[in-house]
Formats: structure tokens, C-alpha cells, sequence
């Protein structure tokens, strides 16, 4: 039935467009889903990139959060929604790759049930240690993880942090304990007080804490420096090559949206992530700004959920 839907609603868009009588999309308001709670980057990111597309379009652009388990409601929502460029949805890493491979009922496919549009920025991630691990770089926690297998607990907050440990031990071949919290608050709190020994943090959540000398950085995640802390070398240029686990922050429509509706959307986001202002305000909050077509950013999406689905079966990793 919604296939069907979908088919009309591209039908109709098609007429539409060929009468000069009639307005094109958008004709009334849109949302954009956000998987998580107010407040955190994704909502951040979305909230200004809506703003923008409100004022080019002159129509509402609004933000729903729809949080909950990693993300994947949210994902659900945008996913059983109409294809007709009404609903969008504000999709990461983690919503739009792991999940599919680290819930056993994956409840929304990111390849079949939506429309790649574009990126928005790319989050990369420090490694932090406890200032007494002896280890001053990548090739030395290495040595230090295999000569003591098991020993070395590392904080994981939520799926993609998760599995960065996870990528980084199974390149390394290297046993560490994963300590699963509830958010960066209580994982920065257990690593000041060496509850555990590493972490894999955002940038911007990570600074502060290197700062105050309560945990000391080693890498950052990313496949080149990055430009917000360029003083830290790439986990693969530092002892382990070919590692990258960052997380991206991207625009999805729903699966049969017409296309001429992604590539407008596309248009806009792309001019709107390249205004300085939005530039500035992404690079505040750590993030990496970007842009895709939509045919790149689709293969970014396949290339990372086959990418995930390895190291979530060759780990075993469960949700957090």
C-alpha cells in the first residue's frame, strides 16, 4: 500500500510541475525527524539547517524529536512515513548504519527505505586515556593491550562509540573490557577517576577534559587530521593503518520521494552548509562540515552498513 501511495504521490508531483498553474513543493509545512532527544548535536545540526531551509523555501521547516532506542524509533517514523518530501529525517552513523546490523529486528532498512540527500558534517572522535596508562600513542596501547589481555577497560556510550573500540581491538588484535554508560557525562566521569582506562569521546566533549588534565589524547578517529584539533595525529597514520570511525550527521526523504524533490533539497542544503555562518556554527560544536551528492552519499550509506555488519558480527556487540 504504501508503494502505491508513493507512486501516486510522484504522479501527481510530476502533473504538478508541468502546470504552470499550480505551486511546486513545498506547498505547506515539513518536518524533520530527529531521532534523539533536544539539545545534543544531531538536534543542534538539524535545528540549523531547518532555519535556513524555512527561509529559502518560505515555508515551515520544523524539527520533531522522536528519541529512543540508539535512534532507531525515530528512524521508524521518517521510514513508515509518505514519500511526497514532507517528512525528513536527520540521520547518522548510527541510525542509518549500525543499527540495522546491531538489533536482531532491525525496524526500518537505511538503503531501501529512504532517499540518500546529503550530508551535513562529519563528527570525528578522540581516543582518551587515563593519564597513569603508560601508552603515549596508538602502537604503544597496542603493545600494552596484548601484554595485558583483558585488563584495559574502555567507556562505551552508545553504538557508534561502541564500535569504534570495537574496530580499533579488532584491527589491533587486541582484548579490552567494553563498560557500557549512559551518556558522556558518566563515561568522562569514570575515566578521570580511572575506572576505566580509555574511551573513544567526541572532539568537543573531549577537549575540555585534556584541558584540565584528567585524561590525555592519543588519536583521533578520522582518516585525515582534522581541522578542529590538528594537533592529533589519525589512529592510522599513528600505529594502525586503515582505521576511520567517525560519525556523519546526514539529510534522508523518504523512499519515493520524487526526485526532483531530492535534488532541489539537495541544492539547498549544499548552499546552506557552505554559508559561513552555518560553517561557523557547525565547526563550535566539533563537527567537520560537508556535503554529498545524492548518489555519493548513498554509497557512503552501504559502504558503512557493510562495514558495521563485520565488526558487529565479529564482536558480538550488543546495543547499550
Amino acid at each position: 500500500m504504501k508503494e502505491l501511495a508513493n507512486f501516486l504521490v510522484a504522479a501527481a508531483f510530476v502533473f504538478s510541475t508541468a502546470s504552470p498553474a499550480q505551486e511546486p513543493w513545498p506547498t505547506k509545512q515539513v518536518r524533520m525527524v530527529v531521532p534523539f532527544a533536544p539539545g545534543g548535536a544531531t538536534d543542534i545540526a538539524a535545528r540549523l539547517v531547518t532555519q535556513k531551509l524555512s527561509e529559502e523555501y518560505g515555508k515551515q521547516f520544523y524539527v520533531e524529536n522522536r528519541g529512543g532506542a540508539n535512534g532507531s524509533i525515530g528512524a521508524e517514523v521518517a521510514a513508515r512515513a509518505l514519500g511526497d518530501g514532507y517528512t525528513l529525517v536527520m540521520g547518522t552513523t548510527g541510525t542509518h548504519a549500525i543499527n540495522f546490523s546491531l538489533y536482531d529486528k532491525p525496524t526500518s532498512d537505511p538503503v531501501k527505505d529512504f532517499a540518500a540527500i546529503s550530508r551535513v558534517a562529519v563528527f570525528p572522535n578522540l581516543i582518551l586515556l587515563h593519564p597513569s596508562v603508560p601508552a603515549k600513542n596508538v602502537t604503544e596501547l597496542i603493545a600494552l593491550a596484548k601484554a595485558q589481555p583483558g585488563k584495559l577497560a574502555n567507556a562505551s556510550t552508545g553504538s557508534l562509540l561502541q564500535l569504534s573500540a570495537a574496530l580499533f581491538t579488532s584491527m589491533a588484535g587486541v582484548e579490552m573490557l567494553n563498560v557500557p554508560y549512559s551518556g558522556a557525562g558518566p563515561a568522562i566521569t569514570a575515566i578521570s577517576n580511572n575506572d576505566v582506562q580509555m574511551t573513544v569521546m567526541p572532539v568537543f566533549s573531549s577537549l575540555p577534559i585534556v584541558k584540565s588534565g584528567k585524561a590525555r589524547a592519543i588519536a583521533i578517529t578520522s582518516a585525515k587530521r582534522s581541522p578542529t584539533a590538528p594537533e592529533y595525529p589519525t589512529v592510522g597514520e599513528s600505529g594502525l593503518p586503515g582505521y576511520e570511525a567517525v560519525s556523519w550527521y546526514g539529510i534522508f526523504a523518504t523512499a519515493g520521494t520524487p526526485r526532483p524533490i531530492v535534488d532541489r533539497l539537495n541544492a539547498s542544503i549544499r548552499k546552506i552548509v557552505a554559508s559561513p555562518d552555518i560553517r561557523d556554527a557547525l565547526s563550535n560544536q566539533g563537527a567537520e562540515p560537508v556535503t554529498d551528492t545524492p548518489e555519493e552519499f548513498a554509497a557512503i550509506v552501504r559502504a558503512d552498513v557493510a562495514k558495521w555488519a563485520k565488526i558487529v558480527k565479529a564482536t558480538g556487540a550488543k546495543p547499550n
